[in-house]
């Protein structure tokens, strides 16, 4: 339980510092350059995955995996929206599984798109 517990806390953790870094460059991108593009949270995920790609490799060969939880999880999953995502389809294309990479990531933009749809939707209905 302590275990889960200071799990628990590194991913807080990470994830409160991620969140605000990515709050704050999205400010600071949008006052700098205001425009309807939301160019804000696309170089953060550029950013952030291009980070996780550097992460994944160093805790694998310099041993920082114990800090997977905090700088993965909770950082880099705080920071961008699309690093773990990002990750999880470069393994499935590493791995040779080019199918299963092409139908995640269509189901995960095609899905998240249809369900935020549908949030809308039931939303504007429930308090329209």
């Amino acid at each position: 339980m302590a275990a889960m517990l200071l799990n628990v806390s590194l991913v807080a953790l990470g994830g409160a510092i991620g969140s605000s870094l990515r709050y704050l460059f999205g400010y600071a991108v949008s006052k700098a350059l205001p425009m309807s593009f939301p160019l804000g949270i696309l170089p953060v995920n550029i950013i952030g995955s291009f980070l996780m790609g550097l992460f994944v490799v160093a805790a694998h060969h310099k041993g920082y995996a114990q800090a997977n939880l905090f700088v993965m999880t909770g950082l880099l999953g705080g920071f961008t929206t699309f690093s773990a995502f990002s990750l999880e389809s470069v393994t499935l294309l590493e791995r040779g599984a080019f199918g299963q990479a092409a139908l995640y990531i269509g189901l995960s933009v095609g899905l998240s798109i249809l369900g935020l749809m549908a949030g809308l939707a039931i939303a504007r209905g429930l308090w329209a």
